[in-house]
């Protein structure tokens, strides 16, 4: 076993970490790399860099630059290969073996095992943070280690989707000698250790205001050798700062999240190039089930009268007219759980609910409240989050506002908190409604059912909100592990029929993925592909 580097040990590099920042990296004093250095903007907030804690896109973003995984999407696909395994297959159907390469280490000389890929997984789901991924890992029952290069994971039941998952934001491989085994590690003492295995190691880390990184000479996964050995990544609090940056040549990328109007002006501007990918992302309020109006712990519990106001609130939404007047078509409408366009997606809610067509119905609104003996109007708290999910969500929130309060049938309470608290909150039954999106992990439409739906006392899913039923969850268990791709896809919709009766979450819109460049950037379009990661060592200038 080896041995575990002590907390006290790894602060020890600390002062390395505090500087002064300004609004972009070519004017801090602690930014890598000088002039040649390629710098990215973006408004996605970190919460945390230790993969047990985080799950949204602004954390996974920076661990997919800086851990190795053991198999990862190659570019240009959304099909998984070994990366810093040699080789990974199912042995069995619930028994998949990965031999990883040899001579792998950490960015801090700390040799890469067999033993810290067990460590990563065994943590995951010890910790189990309410805003980790531990909720994909569902199907692993256990790992052994027959050997320093050989992994076996023993699975609860057959899962087709388990390689995708290794790729996931559940599957980066940390450094057993510098992470707890049981509680999250801090930021400043995984920067400090350089706990690094990925393409790039993190040369200086300043929390939600600006990462340096340097390319990582070990690393032997398939991405290769980076395009550029530094990227500065920089982080706005005002995406109209990000867009005057970005037309001005102050930084060469902008990476989430523009508004639809600056991403219409930018088209025009000769001075940059807009790049767009696949879909994937999608747009959604929470209910949680206890604390919702009529929520199990609520002053008034009633089971039918909760489910009768999320189907009036689905009765009553207009998801067309968001698109249209917010986005300006850079959404879409979504009426199920999975995007259009994979396997087994369909438009279950949008003959459930509204007029049958897509659009609102207030009359039926009205008939199921009183059919379950609802007094009107409903007094509705709704959170949204003004700084992770662009700077589009106040008005778009304040449209689903209006569309309520236009029924006549709610008094909505509209209030935003920025990012950092709204995780904490959500997941702790702080909103009774809320904002969430979601950048998949991977193409296949499990990623859309299991973290959302699945919830077991062993696998909690990550929506925290209290929604569970066992034959919803029996059917996602069946579906991950079927061979015959029309009866999965069957199933998959049957099991979109079956949430949208019940109605967790409230999808409202799908989009694509967009990122603006200056002219002389090269690699954008090489990783805005199926893999939905956004990957730094592709990009050049």
């Amino acid at each position: 076993m080896k041995r575990r580097l002590s907390a006290s040990i790894a602060a020890l590099g600390l002062l390395a970490l505090s500087a002064c920042s300004t609004s972009t990296a070519q004017n801090d004093d602690d930014a890598a790399g000088g002039s040649d250095a390629l710098t990215v903007g973006t408004t996605d907030k970190v919460t945390k860099i230790d993969p047990a804690g985080s799950y949204d896109t602004g954390s996974t973003f920076v661990e997919n630059q800086v851990y190795p995984y053991l198999v990862e999407q190659k570019p240009g696909s959304s099909e998984v290969e070994p990366s810093i395994a040699e080789s990974a297959e199912f042995t069995d159907p619930t028994t998949y073996t990965v031999k990883l390469k040899s001579g792998l280490k950490f960015a801090n000389g700390h040799e890469l095992t067999s033993s810290d890929v067990k460590f990563s997984f065994d943590r995951q789901k010890a910790i189990a943070d309410p805003n980790g991924p531990a909720s994909l890992l569902g199907s692993l029952d256990s790992v052994a280690t027959p050997d320093a290069s050989t992994v076996v994971f023993t699975l609860n039941r057959a899962d087709q989707t388990f390689p995708q998952i290794l790729a996931s934001a559940a599957g980066p491989i940390v450094d057993e000698q510098v992470f707890s085994p049981n509680s999250l590690t801090a930021d400043a003492d995984i920067v400090a250790a350089k706990a690094f295995a990925g393409p790039y190691t993190i040369a200086s880390y300043q929390f939600n205001k600006l990462v340096s990184y340097k390319a990582f000479d070990g690393y032997q996964g398939l991405l290769g050798k980076p395009a550029s050995s530094t990227v500065n990544m920089t982080y706005y609090t005002d995406a109209n700062n990000m867009k005057l940056d970005i037309s001005n040549g102050k930084i060469d990328v902008a990476w989430r999240s523009l508004s639809a109007t600056d991403i219409a002006d930018l088209e025009k501007n000769d001075k940059v190039k807009v790049h767009k990918g696949p879909g994937g992302e999608i747009r959604y309020v929470v209910f949680n089930f206890d604390t919702m109006p009529f929520g199990a712990k609520s002053d008034s519990p009633d089971p039918a009268k909760a489910l009768a106001v999320r189907q009036a609130m689905a009765d009553s939404v207009d998801r067309e007219a968001i698109a249209d007047q917010v986005y300006k078509g850079t959404y879409t409408p979504l009426y199920s759980y999975l995007p259009e366009g994979l396997a087994g997606a369909n438009e279950s809610l949008k003959s459930a609910y509204g007029d049958g067509s897509g659009g609102p119905d207030v009359d039926k609104a009205k008939q199921v409240l009183a059919a379950a003996g609802v007094t009107t109007p409903i007094d509705i708290k709704l959170q949204y989050n003004p700084d992770h999910y662009g700077a589009s969500s106040g008005d778009e929130y304040a449209q689903v506002k209006q569309q309520l309060e236009d029924t006549g049938l709610f008094t909505v309470d509209l209030q935003s908190t920025e990012w950092v608290q709204y995780s904490k909150d959500r997941s702790s039954d702080v909103y009774p409604m809320y904002q969430l999106g979601w950048f998949p992990d991977y193409s296949d439409g499990d990623n859309y059912l299991t973290p959302f739906f699945y919830d077991t006392d062993e696998s909690a899913s990550f929506l925290a909100n209290h929604f569970r039923d066992q034959a919803i969850n029996a059917e996602i268990a069946e579906q991950v592990g079927m061979t015959d791709a029309d009866q999965r896809k069957a199933l998959i919709g049957k099991i979109q029929d079956d949430v949208a009766a019940q109605l967790p979450t409230l999808p409202l819109l799908q989009g694509s993925q967009v990122a603006i460049s200056g002219t002389d950037v090269k690699g954008v379009d090489d990783t805005l592909d199926a893999s939905f990661r956004f990957r730094l060592s592709s990009l050049s200038k």
